[in-house]
């Protein structure tokens, strides 16, 4: 994998660049659509594609271990064989999902996490040699470590004691990734994670050895867990200040449009979140002029588009008021549409923030549409 930075922002840390990988390349600043069980929920491949023009979707180690289980993968010859999807993928380690197992998990400095399939109960260990080993079966371009994600609060003894878990389990990662080869014929790289909870001097620790790590990218975790958006936006720039300028920035789990943005302003250059699925599926549509919840009664005799002025065909052949339609009928088409004007507008947004970033307009176009994109319709 190489990095390169083709343009830089004059007014902020935002910069715009270029990913190569063996599937492709990716442009940057970029929002990765989560495909956690190997598909990007109620989207057909084809849409992801074609038509939400998506250049790298995410994994998930934990999931995908699970069901459909390694050997299936390895016997499709990875996931791209066995999802279809020919561009760069990412696999999230397994961390998030421990942490989010909290009642059904035990952590172990020496052994990894001890936990409970959430589908049958069945117990399994993670450990940092195994996790390395199951992103190699399941092939991504871009493997992260195994960490564990700190929960919001904590207290500094918590926090502290977790840092250096993982920073032990992202030497043991790194250890059992170079000693073991891809398996599908193209190269794979291996991300850190900086941790640290919202303690700067933790999260300044933190990005020093991950760093020291020399690895072709980082990333930030543990944000986006229920601390206020001031606090992850502070921690996230220490992050961006501290880790090297010439790897890219991947911020984990975030966030709405206006946390994308605010970040690209920061210097991240690689975004994923459930979020614009989640909410699609809920009828909460993301567009330029503000947030629509289209179960609202207003838009029931709106026969206007859904966005008049998208490429996207779901949003010209479509009305408000049919959409509207949908979701309160409980149609499966009202979140599949949902879901994919969000992805396309995410994928649009980061585009768009490229082009102004290229054209020393950054920021004051982040400026002018922030309020727009975060107002409710």
């Amino acid at each position: 994998m190489r990095f390169i930075i083709q343009h830089t922002d004059p007014k902020s840390s935002a910069r715009a660049g270029v990913i190569h990988t063996d599937h492709g390349d990716i442009e940057t600043p970029i929002f990765m659509p989560v495909g956690t069980v190997g598909a990007v929920k109620a989207v057909h491949i084809k849409n992801v594609r074609e038509d939400i023009k998506a250049q790298i979707i995410l994994g998930n180690t934990y999931h995908l271990y699970l069901r459909p289980g390694l050997e299936v993968l390895e016997n499709a010859g990875g996931l791209h064989r066995f999802n279809g999807w020919d561009k760069p993928i990412l696999t999230d380690s397994g961390g998030y999902q421990v942490f989010s197992l909290s009642g059904r998990r035990k952590i172990n400095a020496e052994e990894g996490v001890w936990f409970q399939s959430h589908i049958d109960g069945s117990r399994h260990l993670f450990s940092p040699e195994k996790v390395m080993d199951i992103e190699r079966s399941i092939g991504a371009d871009i493997v992260m470590s195994f960490d564990e994600c700190t929960p919001y609060p904590c207290d500094h003894a918590y926090a502290e004691q977790s840092m250096k878990i993982t920073h032990g389990w992202l030497e043991r990662c790194c250890k059992r990734f170079d000693e073991t080869e891809p398996k599908y014929g193209y190269s794979q790289t291996l991300f850190p994670i900086v941790q640290g909870s919202v303690f700067p001097e933790l999260r300044k620790r933190s990005a020093e050895f991950i760093s020291s790590m020399n690895r072709e990218g980082n990333a930030i975790g543990g944000v986006s867990v229920g601390e206020p958006t001031e606090l992850m936006y502070e921690i996230t720039e220490l992050c961006c200040q501290l880790l090297p300028k010439d790897k890219p920035r991947y911020l984990m789990g975030v966030g709405t449009p206006a946390n994308i943005i605010e970040g690209i302003s920061m210097g991240v250059d690689m975004f994923d979140c459930v979020m614009p699925t989640r909410n699609g599926r809920n009828g909460m549509i993301f567009t330029w002029d503000g947030i629509l919840n289209m179960r609202n009664e207003k838009w029931k005799n709106d026969f206007t588009p859904i966005d008049a002025n998208s490429e996207l065909f779901a949003d010209r052949e479509y009305t408000r008021a049919y959409l509207r339609h949908m979701y309160v009928a409980d149609e499966i088409l009202g979140p599949m549409i949902g879901s994919i004007h969000n992805l396309h507008f995410y994928l649009d947004l980061v585009k768009t923030a490229r082009k102004h970033i290229a054209n020393g307009t950054f920021a004051s176009w982040k400026n002018e549409i922030l309020p727009r994109i975060s107002q409710r319709l």
